[in-house]
């Protein structure tokens, strides 16, 4: 199990756009996307997270980890579903007119304090890209939490932070046409 170095928001890194990767992928870059996977997995573990001296995450991406590539990984358990991708060079392809958003407001680990606000997602998307962990192409299609998640790491690879996507002037607005999540 690697323990990742993550960058800070402070970091230029974390306010580019990242490159495409190259398919077919290297061994090596899978075995990194596996690698963030499993330390996602690992961070959900209240012991091992207090151990290790990490946060609790549910996605990981590129450039949190000093890589200005298109790839992030996820792992989350919601409800009977768990969410395990390595997704490489993501598309939406589609999204909701819906919005929604965490009630609680959201968190990164490239973020050490919070940032306090409403953050407005698509409630729906259809994501496609390449999957490092079943090594094959994907089309996913998330609504709720997971298409939150999901947007959250894709933001990632453009360079922009879920508190980018805050009002400034009114950082609690709340859409009454928004699902709470």
């Amino acid at each position: 199990m690697k323990l990742f170095k993550i960058h800070s928001d402070k970091e230029k890194l974390l306010h580019e756009k990242c490159v495409e990767v190259e398919l077919p992928l290297s061994q090596e870059k899978r075995q990194t996307i596996l690698d963030m996977v499993e330390y996602l997995k690992l961070s959900q573990d209240e012991n091992f997270a207090k151990e290790h001296g990490i946060r609790s995450g549910v996605g990981l991406a590129a450039p949190q980890i000093g890589l200005c590539e298109r790839f992030y990984a996820v792992y989350l358990v919601d409800g009977e579903k768990t969410y395990e991708y390595g997704l490489v060079n993501p598309k939406i392809l589609s999204s909701s007119v819906k919005k929604a958003y965490i009630q609680g407001g959201e968190g990164c680990l490239s973020v050490p304090e919070d940032v306090p606000g409403n953050v407005y997602r698509y409630y729906r998307v259809t994501i496609k890209a390449y999957d490092a962990v079943s090594q094959k192409d994907v089309t996913l299609k998330l609504s709720g939490y997971p298409a939150i998640v999901f947007q959250h790491e894709y933001d990632h690879l453009d360079g922009i932070l879920y508190y980018d996507r805050i009002d400034r002037k009114n950082p609690f607005y709340e859409d009454p046409e928004a699902v709470a999540i």
